[in-house]
């Protein structure tokens, strides 16, 4: 485990989503991911947008879902990870209470199998795959990278897929809209089926935890991270790493993530 301290961090790149097209890269938007078989819902949310280099082949690529507690936000490409040799591709799904947490999963699942399915004809490769998210996207990806039901239907195993997950201040229980759905409080611990924390195992791809300042993160979401990192290794997994950002509260910690989500990418793909 590393404790790093980022009491002054300095920002080299502009914080937030992509609003223009780096150079040398290739940037498409809405894109859908999945029929909408007449769902205006689908439709309109499941769709994904896409940075990717243009002058290289075989890059890999990082899928990556937006936060907002399931019920609101909407797809971004973090501008802190483009422009960085790899592809980007940021993904969004229909939002509770319309829908049920289960659909949100469902749709994560849909938007990562495109991708497997599609990134090649891009320049990319299906072999070179990280999932990626902030808090309800954070969820969303240990979700499908660890409960295998979810990509099964698309014949995708994660174990074999993904170079690695990396959830920023993901929750490690059931997510809170969950439990609400279930009629239980925000602040009730429970971890279910539907908790990334149920489906540990020493086979699952390896797994970056990124957390804010323990005294500043929402709801315990430090400690989550903390006793997940601590059941992996109980169980045997060879390969997590847990990151705290000492002075980041739930909402920036993402500005001190993607560098060191960067360096992760980078040495990850350096191991292959």
């Amino acid at each position: 485990m590393m404790r790093l301290l980022f009491l002054i961090f300095v920002a080299t790149v502009v914080a937030g989503g992509l609003r223009a097209q780096p150079a040398g890269y290739r940037f498409e938007r809405s894109i859908a991911y999945r029929p909408a078989e007449g769902d205006a819902q689908i439709d309109t949310m499941c769709r994904l947008d896409i940075c990717c280099p243009t002058a290289r082949k075989g890059f890999a690529t990082v899928v990556w879902f937006h936060g907002g507690g399931l019920e609101g936000g909407e797809r971004e490409i973090p501008a802190a990870l483009c422009d960085k040799g790899f592809a980007v591709v940021g993904v969004g799904y229909r939002l509770v209470p319309q829908v049920e947490v289960a659909d949100c999963i469902d749709d994560a699942a849909a938007a990562v199998a495109w991708v497997v399915r599609h990134i090649a004809s891009y320049g990319g490769d299906p072999r070179k795959i990280f999932v990626a998210g902030h808090s309800a996207g954070g969820y969303l990806t240990t979700m499908v990278g660890m409960d295998k039901r979810w990509l099964a239907p698309y014949g995708i195993d994660p174990d074999t897929t993904f170079v690695a997950l990396i959830p920023y201040s993901g929750q490690a229980i059931t997510h809170f809209a969950r439990r609400r759905e279930m009629g239980k409080a925000e602040t009730e611990p429970w971890a279910d089926d539907m908790a990334p924390l149920s489906h540990v195992r020493p086979d699952c791809p390896p797994l970056l935890l990124l957390s804010g300042d323990r005294e500043q993160e929402m709801l315990g979401r430090y400690e989550e991270n903390a006793y997940f990192w601590r059941m992996l290794r109980v169980a045997g997994h060879p390969d997590a790493r847990l990151c705290e950002f000492d002075g980041y509260n739930h909402g920036n910690m993402p500005q001190a993530g993607h560098p060191v989500a960067v360096r992760y990418i980078r040495e990850k793909l350096a191991e292959q």
